[in-house]
């Protein structure tokens, strides 16, 4: 419930209407004092919420959450999702801008019922076509006294700044113009001297009823008489989105936190236009893991930078509802679907939720994963050959990786590493480092060579034409070495991909011969085949790497 509690000198008139779900006014009134209330009560007047976004930047995420959160009350309460583009801000707004929020709302799967190329019974629905309806409501303050003209220059409102300021008090309009007679008024219009329109505000206090953040309250002598017009005819912030909420029949405003303040002016406009109060529900902002404001200093903020980075719709809807709201379970994952049979705005938190780009990434690579094997195989294909790792985006081999390396991949470009880890052949960097020592130490030249055998006499090129005939080739050379398990398994590893960790030895070791019989790896990528590794191995002097790794006495072996 929105309530605003006014205390005043002069009386005033019940307004009701039998056709309205809402109760304008409800009064008490005695000699010298009255209390009244604006109020939006619960009714079964439809569910109607809008996204308002400014096309001035790219869509941040705390936007998109926002719109997130009026869909899904939307959807889930049989209600209409509107949007409306607030592109007053003549100098910063842009079509381009406008078509980028477009593009990543639809892009999170955030259809509107209402709105620029829906079109609707409302509209129309960007404000700078709707400059009329703000002239109207604006002329209709002045005509009833509830706003005034003011012809204050810059320089005499700077210096009312100045003056409250060297006073210690808020920096309010002293209401110059508010008691100007006609015959004033008059002669500064003859003279073509510029106005605003201020809207006059009454004595007393102002309370709400949000629905997140509970009772709020302000008093209004720090207010002073606020500009709902500019002198060049267009509308401030404050007026048209309350004519914009009103004239569009919308029931519930959920938005920022950072708007709360503007409640205070809005509901202000509602009581004098006479316009029924929609519910309010200010969600917290979304914040960096330092707890300040998620910003651009913290890296990427805005829909379209994570879309370019290979996030999923999927991934972003799902994290973006949990910032701030759950279902009471220890479920994290939710199709949109879901959330909306899931979603009450009772269950939003008032307090901040912070922005855990770890955590999107785990959620994108658990959708990732989900997707069906050849969806998901034609998509980190089609991103090999797009990088420039592949020549290919299909095939065999690409299949065969898809699989291997999934596992690894929360973001479709991290495919990139994970393939070119694979590709490449650290051997060297690997040798001399302080993990390879106790395989250096087991008689690593000694594997070395015998290793370089097999290779010579076909043994081990002839096993890598299948995954059975790879391992029982493994079985017989670990026993003509008489080693089995850490043993056999570390230093086969290191001597045939470079590394002491990675992927399934066996897969890794046939993806790379084929991947050098198949020829489809772009020549730039420095691929080393089979046959230039064990050329490497031929090339290491053993005897230097043994002065820094001393050799064990014995090998491991079998007992």
């Amino acid at each position: 419930m929105a309530m605003m509690l006014f205390s005043a000198v002069t009386p005033f008139i019940k307004l009701s209407s039998s056709s309205s779900p809402f109760l304008l006014h409800s009064i008490s009134t005695t000699t010298t004092t009255r209390s009244f209330s604006v109020s939006a009560l619960s009714s079964p007047s439809p569910v109607r919420v809008r996204f308002a976004p400014s096309p001035t930047g790219n869509l941040h995420v705390g936007g998109a959450r926002t719109a997130l959160f009026n869909y899904l009350f939307a959807r889930s309460n049989g209600g209409k999702f509107v949007l409306r583009i607030e592109d007053t801000d003549l100098e910063r707004s842009t079509r381009e801008s406008e078509e980028a929020v477009l593009r990543d709302l639809s892009w999170l799967g955030l259809d509107w019922d209402e709105g620029p190329g829906v079109g609707g019974d409302y509209g129309p629905y960007r404000q700078t076509e709707r400059t009329s309806l703000y002239k109207k409501y604006a002329d209709q303050l002045l005509e009833s006294g509830l706003a005034y003209r003011c012809f204050c220059s810059n320089e005499e409102l700077e210096k009312m700044k100045e003056i409250a300021k060297l006073k210690n008090l808020p920096p309010v309009y002293t209401g110059k113009w508010a008691s100007a007679t006609n015959e004033e008024v008059e002669e500064e219009l003859a003279k073509g001297t510029p106005y605003t329109y201020r809207f006059r505000v009454p004595e007393g206090s102002l309370k709400i009823n949000d629905i997140i953040r509970g009772e709020v309250s302000w008093n209004l002598d720090t207010l002073g008489d606020f500009v709902i017009m500019r002198s060049n005819g267009l509308p401030v912030y404050n007026f048209c989105v309350t004519v914009d909420d009103a004239t569009m029949a919308i029931s519930h405003v959920i938005r920022a936190e950072e708007h709360l303040p503007n409640t205070l002016r809005q509901a202000l406009i509602y009581k004098a236009l006479g316009f029924p109060m929609p519910h309010f529900a200010h969600v917290s902002l979304i914040l960096a893991p330092d707890r300040s404001k998620l910003s651009k200093r913290h890296g990427a903020t805005s829909v379209g930078q994570f879309r370019e980075m290979g996030y999923l719709p999927q991934a972003m809807t799902n994290y973006l509802a949990l910032l701030g709201w759950g279902d009471g379970t220890e479920n994290e994952f939710f199709t949109l679907d879901q959330l909306v049979d899931k979603f009450t705005i009772e269950r939003v938190n008032k307090s901040g939720a912070v922005f855990d780009l770890t955590k999107l990434r785990w959620m994108n690579g658990h959708y990732l994963r989900a997707r069906p094997s050849e969806e998901l195989t034609n998509l980190i294909g089609e991103q090999w050959k797009t990088s420039g790792l592949l020549t290919v985006s299909a095939g065999p081999f690409i299949d065969e990786a898809t699989q291997l390396l999934k596992d690894g991949i929360d973001l479709k470009t991290d495919a990139d590493k994970a393939l070119a880890n694979l590709l490449s052949y650290p051997l060297h960097l690997t040798l001399e480092s302080q993990e390879a020592e106790s395989v250096l130490q087991d008689n690593l030249s000694e594997f070395s060579t015998s290793l370089l055998a097999a290779y010579d006499n076909g043994d081990l090129i002839a096993a890598l034409e299948s995954q059975d005939s790879w391992k029982k080739w493994v079985k017989d050379f670990g026993k003509s070495l008489k080693r089995k398990g850490k043993s056999l398994f570390m230093p086969l590893r290191l001597l045939l991909t470079g590394k002491l960790h990675g992927p399934d030895m066996g897969a890794s070791v046939l993806l790379l011969y084929k991947a050098g019989k198949s020829g489809i790896v772009a020549p730039e990528v420095g691929f080393v085949t089979l046959e230039e590794r064990f050329e490497m191995l031929r090339q290491v002097n053993w005897e230097t790497l043994s002065k820094d790794h001393p050799v064990k006495e014995t090998a491991t072996s079998v007992n």
